[in-house]
């Protein structure tokens, strides 16, 4: 198993490119199989374990993938098998975005039940509760799901709390579906409106996206699309973290600041200094970081996947900051590892507060989970001494050639063997 060895102390300066987002490239896989003729041309894709896990599931149901770089092509055909398996599952949530296309192109789907994660319970029941509303029939055996449906049907939905993955799921098969299909208190994050894109390109009739309100007409069949991905923007505020947190100097290329509006407006109060530039744009910060308080909230909130990687900046700020995580029950894991490097951070409930402390001490230290693994690679980047950071197969999940990018900022890490 790999570590991630990083000699802190260093301030970046340079150039890093964004990658395309994994959490858009992943509904955008699963929208393939709606295709009824022609490839899908996905294009910007990153290349994580996530990506290739998802690809494996759609050959293994008898889907042509060809991955050429940052490009994917998928030729669903006919498939051969209906099934999203336990073993992949386990491996990859986001594997449960097969369900919807597959009950609306085929009438049926068996997908193993995710169950919780590290991070807390995420439950899928909003999913299924908006498929029967469609006409699915769903039954739960031996772990899995499975639904059925001759064809489904146009539905009001209503979701008692937003959920991305629950409105991407209804958002494809409600593009099959027979009649108009409102989703209300939609989820409203840029990942949504980028599948929507690609769903229109195949063809499909949606208005509404990136708003509460979701209308879809559905149609009877879907073509093939070319569609590049949008850019990563959780990995664009975790370069933004580093850029601060180490007191360096970085152009963030090929990204929008503004998708991700609230954490720059965060990082602006603690003091970093954030200029637009043709490219993307310029993060700097000479001084020591300022204490300022966040809760996280469905977008256009401050995103929780960018909530651990902010706590190990306020970890060295000057004075007292509060972070509040609304959105999962257990995703203060990180906090410990932080304690190991010297943080003085208590939490009680759904609350922490952090205490800033003059300098962070490097310590052997555990990832727990994939932006828990960006929170330490944050904190070791600024850390006195040899931070040693194992399992970052959690890292590889959702981060592209992170040890490169950050090399050439001029960071002191590498990968080794345990």
């Amino acid at each position: 198993m790999d570590k991630l060895l990083i000699e802190g102390g260093v301030p970046l300066r340079g150039e890093v490119k964004i990658d395309g987002a994994k959490n858009a490239a992943l509904p955008a896989l699963a929208a393939s199989l709606l295709a009824e003729d022609r490839e899908v041309l996905l294009e910007n894709v990153p290349q994580v374990v996530d990506i290739r896990t998802m690809c494996r599931l759609l050959r293994d149901m008898g889907a042509s993938v060809e991955e050429e770089g940052t490009s994917i092509r998928i030729l669903p055909r006919e498939l051969t098998s209906l099934e999203a398996p336990y073993d992949l599952v386990r491996k990859m949530r986001a594997s449960v975005l097969t369900l919807g296309p597959l009950v609306a192109r085929y009438g049926y789907a068996k997908v193993s039940s995710p169950g919780g994660c590290a991070i807390g319970e995420r439950p899928i029941d909003l999913h299924l509760a908006g498929l029967e509303a469609m006409g699915a029939k769903i039954d739960l055996v031996d772990g899995y799901i499975e639904a059925r449906a001759d064809r489904l049907r146009g539905a009001e939905i209503y979701f008692d709390t937003p959920t991305v993955t629950g409105t991407e799921n209804l958002l494809m098969a409600a593009a099959l579906a027979d009649g108009c299909t409102v989703i209300e208190n939609a989820a409203m994050e840029p990942e949504i409106s980028d599948l929507a894109a690609l769903l229109k390109g195949m063809g499909a009739k949606i208005e509404g996206e990136g708003t509460e309100r979701i209308e879809i007409q559905g149609t009877t069949r879907l073509t093939g699309a070319r569609h590049r991905i949008l850019p990563d923007r959780i990995e664009t505020a975790t370069y933004a973290a580093a850029a601060a947190i180490s007191r360096g100097d970085v152009l963030i290329q090929g990204t929008d600041k503004e998708m991700i509006a609230s954490v720059i407006q965060k990082m602006i109060a603690a003091g970093a200094e954030i200029t637009s530039e043709q490219e993307g744009f310029r993060v700097a910060s000479g001084e020591r970081l300022q204490g300022v308080d966040v809760t996280t909230a469905p977008y256009p909130g401050f995103p929780t996947d960018v909530q651990a990687q902010f706590m190990a900046m306020m970890a060295l700020a000057d004075g007292t900051s509060v972070i509040r995580e609304m959105v999962f029950e257990n995703r203060f894991m990180h906090v410990a590892e932080l304690r190991r490097m010297g943080a003085d951070i208590r939490t009680k409930g759904a609350s922490a507060v952090v205490r800033g402390v003059p300098s962070l001490k490097a310590a052997p230290v555990m990832a727990t989970d994939l932006r828990a693994s960006a929170c330490l690679v944050v904190a070791g980047l600024a850390a006195e001494g040899r931070t040693q950071i194992a399992r970052i197969y959690h890292l590889d999940r959702g981060y592209s050639s992170l040890e490169e990018k950050l090399s050439r900022l001029g960071a002191r890490v590498r990968r080794v063997k345990d």
